[in-house]
């Protein structure tokens, strides 16, 4: 799942999914900092891809109301 999220697809998506998914990318970022921080980075540009996707989702769940 490391992949970009399209808007569409998250449009689809219901409020309790969006959450969800919204928890594990922050939680997925925290992890990254933390690996950062100790050994260092496999995939740097991840963290990016990421903070697009919460963006997207919480773009999604702010339209739908």
């Amino acid at each position: 799942m490391s992949e970009l999220l399209k808007f569409e697809d998250a449009k689809a998506l219901d409020a309790k999914t969006i959450d969800a998914k919204v928890s594990e990318y922050r939680k997925k970022i925290f992890e990254m900092n933390m690996q950062r921080g100790t050994t260092g980075m496999e995939k740097p540009h991840l963290k990016k891809v990421y903070k697009k996707n919460i963006a997207k989702l919480l773009t999604a769940k702010s339209s739908s109301k």
